[in-house]
């Protein structure tokens, strides 16, 4: 494998040191002991020019992941370079191995741990950050969700303003829009205080921390809603649409005997979105230059019910089978739970692929790939 290390950038500009930097821009002490202290606010330059967006380098935490990888891989088409941070998991696809040591590095990192988040972002000079860090899907603790969301991010945003990023993309979710009653959603929508998963409770936190944090460090710091998301990569198989394509492919039943009578109600809803439609939207909103707004729907904009999501399973796959569901809706779920996309229209994000393109795209992915 390729060293991780990204190559170093000319040597015309030299950094400045804290001394050479008028006051307002010299450091100011890390908030809290766990914070390294940085001995120089940097901005990176190349050849003597502010470097643009096809030399900087990006950070996705989280980049091993389902939305990470796929992001990864839409910065690369592109154009754009980017670290992808490790933790516990690394899985690099096919399609991004060539691209490993070039365009692309894994970069070891917890984000809980405050010198490893700094060290990255000195060591391969980032101009920006993706925060797409999570707990598992089917979480071990409690206690430990907390801790990587609380310190995580202030180790993110802390490094943000040491350094002087260009801007950090957090990765939130539509699941904050729970409890809610009716969609659509836009994202001036006033929010329940009561959370009724632990995604949804922790994203309203992220968000509302993170743009206090922002206004008070005066960073860029957009959140983005992202759907409910389906597609290549995706491997904790905990949504339904997941579990359906992947026996399509393999011309089985899905199996639902982790939910109650093992089914699934047909006319529960939600925004499914494809991955790769994810992954562009993330991008635009980004690399945008100049952002209107600091939430953004990233999502397909409809709402999809379980019987919709298995009809465009049965149009890609004929004869697929899923006897798992039900008549009905699980009650006190949402009514017509879409996002309005409106925002992210203004930066050029609207989804490319319709739930039957998106579903039969997965399925065929699915036939040449184990997730």
């Amino acid at each position: 494998m390729p060293s991780s290390a990204s190559p170093s950038r000319s040597t015309h500009s030299p950094r400045p040191s804290a001394r050479s930097l008028p006051a307002a821009e010299r450091p100011r002490p890390g908030a809290g002991r766990a914070i390294p202290v940085v001995m120089a606010r940097v901005r990176w330059y190349t050849c003597g020019y502010p470097a643009t967006q096809r030399d900087t380098m990006i950070l996705i935490i989280g980049g091993m992941g389902f939305i990470g990888l796929n992001t990864a891989l839409r910065f690369l088409e592109a154009g754009q370079k980017v670290v992808i941070s490790q933790h516990s998991s690394r899985r690099v696809p096919d399609v991004l191995k060539s691209e490993i040591g070039t365009r692309a590095f894994v970069a070891q990192m917890d984000v809980t741990n405050p010198y490893e988040v700094f060290e990255v972002v000195r060591r391969h000079q980032i101009e920006s950050i993706v925060n797409l860090m999570a707990p598992p899907a089917r979480s071990l603790s409690t206690q430990a969700d907390y801790h990587l969301y609380t310190a995580g991010l202030q180790n993110v945003l802390e490094a943000a303003r040491t350094f002087g990023l260009r801007r950090v993309s957090l990765g939130s979710s539509v699941a904050v829009y729970g409890g809610l009653p009716a969609g659509p959603y836009r994202e001036d929508t006033t929010l329940p205080v009561s959370s009724p998963t632990q995604v949804s409770a922790f994203k309203k936190g992220m968000e509302m921390h993170a743009h206090f944090y922002a206004a008070q460090a005066k960073l860029d710091v957009v959140a983005l809603r992202i759907g409910s998301i389906y597609g290549p990569f995706y491997y904790s198989m905990h949504n339904p649409i997941s579990r359906m394509c992947h026996a399509a492919a393999k011309n089985t039943e899905p199996d639902f005997s982790d939910r109650p009578d093992g089914k699934i109600s047909e006319d529960d809803q939600a925004d499914w979105t494809y991955v790769k439609d994810v992954a562009r939207g993330i991008q635009l909103v980004h690399t945008a230059e100049k952002l209107p707004h600091r939430i953004y729907n990233i999502a397909s904009g409809r709402a999809t019910s379980n019987r919709d999501a298995f009809d465009a399973v049965r149009k890609a796959v004929p004869g697929a089978r899923c006897s798992a569901l039900k008549p009905g809706k699980t009650p006190g779920a949402s009514t017509n739970p879409a996002t309005d996309l409106s925002r992210a229209k203004d930066v050029g994000y609207q989804p490319e692929h319709t739930l039957e393109t998106g579903i039969a795209a997965y399925i065929d992915w699915l036939r040449t790939n184990p997730q």
